[in-house]
């Protein structure tokens, strides 16, 4: 569809211009501070990242709603069929540490459902996209999830907290990996590298929304934790957790959750 190239075209070409804005600042020592209420660290490349971000991108869809972490939420959005939906930076900490893993997650959500999706690591200058019933590409290359339907034995991607007992009928034996950003995950899971990825708290729709679309060009079944499916757009934008893998295995860790 014309208009899905166009949209999708236009995420990659803002994630491409925002990461060269981030990497004047990353390992040169910007300026950091602390949000309200405990909310975690933002920079000043976060905010110049968002602020070109928006400019940017509703210039050219001026119809169009905005939803970002860093800019302060705006009701109209609800009043709006399409909707930008963006994280500046998805992995604020490692950037911070001068660690590779940091992204640029940007999204569009029509009547709640993502249509196009882009995840940039600058870093690795790697390009994950997704147009909706597209397929999902990184860097050119198709995209494929793993057809691992075992939990038993599985490379999951998940913080250390939600393989604690208490969150499992019988603990998995699984080999749990880590990447600061989720929306970065999700594209692991897309690209096949790992099983499945899985978040227990709750996660804000612009660290998703992007890599939502992408797993599931690429055949990953993505829910929240009580295996609902993910809407987006949402007067409180959060989901209660993810799960993402392939449907067979997704049902197996949704079974095996308390």
């Amino acid at each position: 569809m014309p208009e899905l190239d166009a949209d999708r075209a236009l995420l990659a070409e803002a994630a491409q211009k925002a990461g060269e804005i981030a990497l004047r600042h990353f390992r040169n020592a910007p300026q950091v501070w602390n949000k309200p209420g405990d909310a975690g660290p933002v920079t000043e490349a976060d905010l110049e990242v968002d602020a070109f971000l928006r400019g940017f991108l509703t210039q050219a869809r001026p119809d169009y709603g905005w939803l970002s972490e860093e800019t302060e939420d705006d009701a109209a959005r609800l009043d709006s069929d399409r909707v930008f939906i963006v994280d500046p930076i998805d992995g604020t900490r490692s950037f911070i540490q001068g660690e590779n893993s940091w992204s640029h997650s940007l999204a569009i959500a029509d009547k709640g459902q993502i249509t196009a999706g882009h995840v940039y690591l600058p870093v690795k200058d790697l390009h994950y996209t997704a147009a909706l019933g597209q397929g999902a590409t990184c860097n050119g290359a198709a995209l494929k999830a793993a057809q691992r339907d075992t939990l038993a034995g599985a490379d999951i991607l998940a913080t250390r907290p939600n393989m604690e007992a208490q969150n499992w009928r019988s603990l998995p034996q699984i080999t749990r990996h880590h990447r600061p950003s989720l929306a970065y995950r999700l594209c692991l899971v897309a690209e096949g590298r790992f099983d499945a990825m899985l978040t227990l708290r709750d996660a804000w729709e612009w660290d998703i929304a992007a890599g939502t679309l992408i797993a599931a060009e690429a055949g990953v079944s993505v829910t929240d934790r009580k295996n609902v499916p993910l809407i987006f757009n949402r007067p409180d934008p959060a989901s209660e957790g993810v799960i993402a893998a392939n449907p067979a295995l997704h049902q197996e860790i949704y079974a095996a959750l308390r």
